[in-house]
Protein backbone atom coordinates (compact mmCIF):
# COMPACT_ATOMS: atom_id res chain seq x y z
CA UNK A 1 0.00 0.00 0.00
CA UNK A 2 1.52 3.38 -1.02
CA UNK A 3 2.30 6.32 2.01
CA UNK A 4 -0.57 8.43 0.43
CA UNK A 5 -3.14 5.29 0.38
CA UNK A 6 -1.97 4.29 3.94
CA UNK A 7 -2.28 7.96 5.19
CA UNK A 8 -5.79 8.33 3.40
CA UNK A 9 -7.05 5.26 5.74
CA UNK A 10 -5.07 6.12 8.80
CA UNK A 11 -6.88 8.04 11.53
CA UNK A 12 -6.99 11.69 11.88
CA UNK A 13 -4.02 12.15 13.68
CA UNK A 14 -1.93 10.89 11.20
CA UNK A 15 -3.12 12.95 8.57
CA UNK A 16 -2.71 16.28 10.93
CA UNK A 17 0.82 14.75 11.93
CA UNK A 18 1.28 14.39 8.16
CA UNK A 19 0.59 18.31 7.15
CA UNK A 20 1.46 20.30 9.90
CA UNK A 21 4.29 23.09 9.55
CA UNK A 22 7.77 23.18 10.73
CA UNK A 23 6.45 24.27 14.40
CA UNK A 24 3.71 22.38 14.95
CA UNK A 25 0.47 23.03 17.62
CA UNK A 26 -0.63 20.72 19.91
CA UNK A 27 -3.48 18.65 19.39
CA UNK A 28 -6.74 16.96 21.20
CA UNK A 29 -8.43 13.71 19.73
CA UNK A 30 -11.37 11.70 20.04
CA UNK A 31 -11.39 7.98 18.87
CA UNK A 32 -13.85 5.83 17.93
CA UNK A 33 -16.71 7.34 19.29
CA UNK A 34 -20.07 6.06 18.65
CA UNK A 35 -23.65 7.21 18.79
CA UNK A 36 -26.71 6.49 17.43
CA UNK A 37 -28.74 8.99 14.79
CA UNK A 38 -31.38 8.92 12.01
CA UNK A 39 -29.38 10.18 8.88
CA UNK A 40 -29.15 9.83 5.45
CA UNK A 41 -30.81 10.51 1.94
CA UNK A 42 -32.57 7.24 1.19
CA UNK A 43 -35.77 5.90 2.15
CA UNK A 44 -34.62 3.05 3.61
CA UNK A 45 -32.50 4.94 6.52
CA UNK A 46 -35.58 7.40 7.46
CA UNK A 47 -37.66 6.52 10.55
CA UNK A 48 -35.15 4.42 12.21
CA UNK A 49 -31.12 5.28 13.82
CA UNK A 50 -27.95 3.81 13.00
CA UNK A 51 -24.24 3.77 14.13
CA UNK A 52 -21.95 6.66 13.56
CA UNK A 53 -18.32 6.40 14.42
CA UNK A 54 -16.69 9.68 15.04
CA UNK A 55 -12.48 10.40 14.63
CA UNK A 56 -12.16 13.90 15.73
CA UNK A 57 -8.95 15.80 15.81
CA UNK A 58 -8.42 19.35 16.88
CA UNK A 59 -4.89 21.61 17.10
CA UNK A 60 -4.94 24.05 19.52
CA UNK A 61 -3.28 27.25 20.12
CA UNK A 62 -0.89 26.28 23.16
CA UNK A 63 -2.33 26.30 26.88
CA UNK A 64 -1.60 29.62 28.62
CA UNK A 65 1.12 29.65 31.51
CA UNK A 66 0.57 28.87 33.98
CA UNK A 67 -1.61 26.03 33.37
CA UNK A 68 -2.70 25.45 37.34
CA UNK A 69 -3.91 22.09 36.21
CA UNK A 70 -7.23 23.99 35.45
CA UNK A 71 -9.52 22.46 32.81
CA UNK A 72 -11.09 26.37 32.31
CA UNK A 73 -7.41 26.47 29.98
CA UNK A 74 -7.73 24.20 27.89
CA UNK A 75 -9.86 23.10 25.19
CA UNK A 76 -11.69 19.97 26.93
CA UNK A 77 -12.64 16.89 25.17
CA UNK A 78 -15.84 17.49 26.10
CA UNK A 79 -16.82 20.40 24.14
CA UNK A 80 -16.00 17.86 20.83
CA UNK A 81 -18.62 15.30 22.23
CA UNK A 82 -20.59 18.12 22.92
CA UNK A 83 -20.61 19.58 19.01
CA UNK A 84 -21.87 16.19 17.94
CA UNK A 85 -23.94 15.64 20.25
CA UNK A 86 -25.35 19.58 19.58
CA UNK A 87 -26.05 18.82 15.88
CA UNK A 88 -27.35 15.81 15.95
CA UNK A 89 -29.62 17.10 18.49
CA UNK A 90 -30.75 20.13 15.94
CA UNK A 91 -31.96 18.82 12.98
CA UNK A 92 -31.85 15.88 11.12
CA UNK A 93 -29.64 15.68 7.90
CA UNK A 94 -28.98 13.49 4.49
CA UNK A 95 -25.30 13.71 4.18
CA UNK A 96 -22.53 12.92 6.24
CA UNK A 97 -20.55 15.60 4.68
CA UNK A 98 -23.14 18.31 5.93
CA UNK A 99 -22.80 16.92 9.34
CA UNK A 100 -19.22 16.42 9.82
CA UNK A 101 -18.90 20.91 8.31
CA UNK A 102 -21.58 21.84 11.06
CA UNK A 103 -19.83 20.00 13.93
CA UNK A 104 -16.12 21.20 13.06
CA UNK A 105 -17.84 25.22 12.48
CA UNK A 106 -19.04 24.61 16.47
CA UNK A 107 -15.95 22.98 17.27
CA UNK A 108 -13.81 26.03 15.43
CA UNK A 109 -16.11 28.07 17.80
CA UNK A 110 -13.85 27.43 20.51
CA UNK A 111 -11.17 30.59 21.01
CA UNK A 112 -8.62 27.52 21.99
CA UNK A 113 -9.36 25.63 18.21
CA UNK A 114 -7.00 26.27 14.97
CA UNK A 115 -7.50 23.26 12.47
CA UNK A 116 -9.85 20.64 12.98
CA UNK A 117 -10.09 17.14 11.25
CA UNK A 118 -13.80 15.39 11.18
CA UNK A 119 -14.45 11.61 10.53
CA UNK A 120 -17.52 10.39 10.57
CA UNK A 121 -18.63 6.43 9.28
CA UNK A 122 -21.74 4.53 9.04
CA UNK A 123 -21.37 1.35 10.53
CA UNK A 124 -24.42 -0.24 9.60
CA UNK A 125 -24.65 0.42 6.23
CA UNK A 126 -22.69 -2.17 4.47
CA UNK A 127 -19.94 -4.98 5.81
CA UNK A 128 -17.31 -2.19 6.16
CA UNK A 129 -17.81 1.55 7.14
CA UNK A 130 -18.74 3.92 4.32
CA UNK A 131 -17.45 7.90 5.37
CA UNK A 132 -16.17 11.37 5.07
CA UNK A 133 -13.38 13.18 6.34
CA UNK A 134 -13.31 16.51 6.04
CA UNK A 135 -10.64 19.32 7.01
CA UNK A 136 -11.26 23.48 8.24
CA UNK A 137 -9.53 25.69 9.37
CA UNK A 138 -10.27 29.20 11.60
CA UNK A 139 -8.60 30.77 8.84
CA UNK A 140 -10.80 29.72 6.33
CA UNK A 141 -14.02 30.66 7.99
CA UNK A 142 -15.78 33.69 6.35
CA UNK A 143 -14.89 36.96 8.58
CA UNK A 144 -18.95 38.35 10.04
CA UNK A 145 -20.13 42.15 10.04
CA UNK A 146 -23.20 43.19 11.62
CA UNK A 147 -25.39 45.09 8.94
CA UNK A 148 -27.75 47.86 9.53
CA UNK A 149 -30.90 46.03 10.87
CA UNK A 150 -28.41 43.64 13.24
CA UNK A 151 -28.07 40.76 11.45
CA UNK A 152 -24.77 39.31 10.77
CA UNK A 153 -23.57 38.85 7.22
CA UNK A 154 -20.56 37.30 5.70
CA UNK A 155 -18.00 39.10 4.04
CA UNK A 156 -16.25 37.60 0.77
CA UNK A 157 -13.16 39.92 -0.60
CA UNK A 158 -11.89 40.30 -3.95
CA UNK A 159 -8.14 39.24 -3.61
CA UNK A 160 -6.66 41.85 -6.42
CA UNK A 161 -3.15 40.69 -7.60
CA UNK A 162 -1.11 43.24 -8.52
CA UNK A 163 2.05 42.62 -11.24
CA UNK A 164 4.60 45.07 -11.19
CA UNK A 165 3.60 46.05 -14.78
CA UNK A 166 0.30 46.87 -12.78
CA UNK A 167 1.69 48.99 -10.08
CA UNK A 168 3.56 51.05 -12.80
CA UNK A 169 1.07 51.47 -14.74
CA UNK A 170 -0.80 55.17 -15.61
CA UNK A 171 -4.00 53.48 -15.25
CA UNK A 172 -3.12 52.26 -11.54
CA UNK A 173 -5.61 54.83 -9.71
CA UNK A 174 -8.75 53.81 -12.03
CA UNK A 175 -7.84 50.18 -11.66
CA UNK A 176 -8.82 51.03 -8.14
CA UNK A 177 -11.37 52.64 -8.32
CA UNK A 178 -12.99 49.63 -10.46
CA UNK A 179 -11.97 47.62 -7.17
CA UNK A 180 -13.72 49.57 -4.93
CA UNK A 181 -17.09 50.05 -7.24
CA UNK A 182 -17.55 46.38 -6.94
CA UNK A 183 -18.71 47.00 -2.96
CA UNK A 184 -16.85 43.93 -1.38
CA UNK A 185 -13.69 44.65 0.62
CA UNK A 186 -10.38 44.30 -1.36
CA UNK A 187 -7.05 43.00 -0.61
CA UNK A 188 -4.29 43.31 -2.77
CA UNK A 189 -1.20 40.96 -2.95
CA UNK A 190 2.21 42.40 -4.70
CA UNK A 191 4.95 40.01 -5.85
CA UNK A 192 8.74 40.39 -5.60
CA UNK A 193 10.01 44.03 -6.74
CA UNK A 194 11.90 44.00 -10.18
CA UNK A 195 15.93 43.29 -9.76
CA UNK A 196 18.09 40.62 -7.83
CA UNK A 197 16.85 39.08 -4.36
CA UNK A 198 19.43 37.88 -2.18
CA UNK A 199 19.84 34.71 -2.36
CA UNK A 200 20.57 32.19 1.34
CA UNK A 201 21.26 28.47 -0.46
CA UNK A 202 18.68 27.78 2.53
CA UNK A 203 15.38 26.76 2.17
CA UNK A 204 13.39 28.68 5.24
CA UNK A 205 16.28 31.24 5.14
CA UNK A 206 15.25 32.19 1.38
CA UNK A 207 11.68 32.05 2.15
CA UNK A 208 11.79 34.67 4.68
CA UNK A 209 13.76 36.70 2.46
CA UNK A 210 11.42 36.59 0.10
CA UNK A 211 8.68 37.18 1.85
CA UNK A 212 10.04 40.26 3.12
CA UNK A 213 10.91 41.62 -0.45
CA UNK A 214 7.36 41.47 -1.13
CA UNK A 215 6.60 43.01 2.05
CA UNK A 216 8.74 46.15 0.64
CA UNK A 217 6.84 45.95 -2.43
CA UNK A 218 4.20 46.55 -0.85
CA UNK A 219 5.02 49.58 0.85
CA UNK A 220 6.10 50.54 -2.69
CA UNK A 221 2.52 50.47 -3.82
CA UNK A 222 0.58 52.04 -0.62
CA UNK A 223 3.36 55.14 -1.64
CA UNK A 224 1.38 55.26 -4.66
CA UNK A 225 -1.61 55.18 -3.76
CA UNK A 226 -3.04 56.51 0.09
CA UNK A 227 -5.88 54.16 0.01
CA UNK A 228 -3.67 51.84 0.52
CA UNK A 229 -2.26 50.53 3.50
CA UNK A 230 -0.54 47.60 4.21
CA UNK A 231 -1.32 45.21 7.15
CA UNK A 232 0.60 42.03 8.25
CA UNK A 233 -2.07 40.35 10.38
CA UNK A 234 -5.55 38.69 10.10
CA UNK A 235 -6.73 40.92 12.97
CA UNK A 236 -5.93 44.17 10.84
CA UNK A 237 -7.55 42.54 7.72
CA UNK A 238 -10.91 41.32 9.31
CA UNK A 239 -10.85 44.88 10.77
CA UNK A 240 -10.35 46.78 7.53
CA UNK A 241 -12.67 44.59 5.71
CA UNK A 242 -15.69 45.13 8.60
CA UNK A 243 -14.93 49.09 7.67
CA UNK A 244 -14.31 48.95 4.45
CA UNK A 245 -10.75 50.08 4.06
CA UNK A 246 -8.69 48.38 1.35
CA UNK A 247 -5.15 47.06 2.35
CA UNK A 248 -2.10 45.79 0.71
CA UNK A 249 -1.10 42.51 2.44
CA UNK A 250 2.19 41.81 4.07
CA UNK A 251 2.30 38.03 3.87
CA UNK A 252 5.76 37.53 6.42
CA UNK A 253 3.55 36.88 9.91
CA UNK A 254 0.22 35.13 8.45
CA UNK A 255 2.08 32.55 5.60
CA UNK A 256 4.82 32.13 8.84
CA UNK A 257 2.00 31.56 11.27
CA UNK A 258 -0.20 29.28 9.45
CA UNK A 259 -0.63 26.00 10.66
CA UNK A 260 -1.74 24.39 7.25
CA UNK A 261 0.34 27.58 5.34
CA UNK A 262 0.93 27.28 1.63
CA UNK A 263 3.20 24.85 -0.07
CA UNK A 264 4.11 26.66 -3.32
CA UNK A 265 7.96 28.88 -2.86
CA UNK A 266 7.12 32.07 -1.07
CA UNK A 267 8.53 33.92 -4.63
CA UNK A 268 5.72 32.08 -6.24
CA UNK A 269 3.85 35.33 -5.38
CA UNK A 270 0.62 34.63 -7.61
CA UNK A 271 0.19 30.89 -5.35
CA UNK A 272 0.23 32.93 -2.48
CA UNK A 273 -2.25 35.38 -3.55
CA UNK A 274 -4.31 32.57 -4.30
CA UNK A 275 -3.54 30.47 -0.82
CA UNK A 276 -4.88 33.88 0.41
CA UNK A 277 -7.81 34.46 -1.27
CA UNK A 278 -9.19 30.42 -0.22
CA UNK A 279 -7.97 31.42 3.21
CA UNK A 280 -10.20 34.36 2.91
CA UNK A 281 -13.05 32.40 1.20
CA UNK A 282 -12.69 34.97 -1.22
CA UNK A 283 -15.55 35.98 -4.47
CA UNK A 284 -12.81 35.87 -6.58
CA UNK A 285 -9.39 36.58 -7.25
CA UNK A 286 -8.12 39.22 -10.01
CA UNK A 287 -4.96 38.63 -12.02
CA UNK A 288 -3.74 42.61 -13.07
CA UNK A 289 -0.87 41.87 -15.71
CA UNK A 290 0.55 39.04 -18.07
CA UNK A 291 0.31 36.42 -15.20
CA UNK A 292 -1.81 33.05 -14.86
CA UNK A 293 -3.15 30.99 -11.37
CA UNK A 294 -1.69 27.68 -10.66
CA UNK A 295 -4.32 24.71 -11.60
CA UNK A 296 -6.81 23.60 -8.75
CA UNK A 297 -8.38 26.90 -7.40
CA UNK A 298 -11.36 27.06 -5.06
CA UNK A 299 -12.14 30.32 -5.93
CA UNK A 300 -12.91 32.08 -9.70
CA UNK A 301 -10.03 33.23 -11.22
CA UNK A 302 -10.61 36.36 -13.17
CA UNK A 303 -7.56 38.05 -15.44
CA UNK A 304 -7.74 41.47 -15.83
CA UNK A 305 -4.58 41.99 -18.54
CA UNK A 306 -2.89 45.77 -18.43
Amino acid sequence: MSSDISLAFSHPEARAEASAPADPRDRISLRDHVVEAEIGAFQQERGHTQRLQFNVVVEVRPAPEPLEDDVDRILSYDKITEAIAAELAEERVNLLETLAAKVAERVLAAPQAMRVFVRIEKLDRGPGALGVEIVRSRASAPVKATDASGAEESLHPVVAYLSNAAIEAPDLSARLDRLQETGAPVILAVGLPEGPVPESGQGPTQRRIDLLAIEQNAWRLAAKDRRCVVVATRTEIDWAMRHGQMVVWAPSKIVLDATDGPKSPARDAVALALWLAEQMAARRLELHGDVSAPAGSRVPVEPRPL
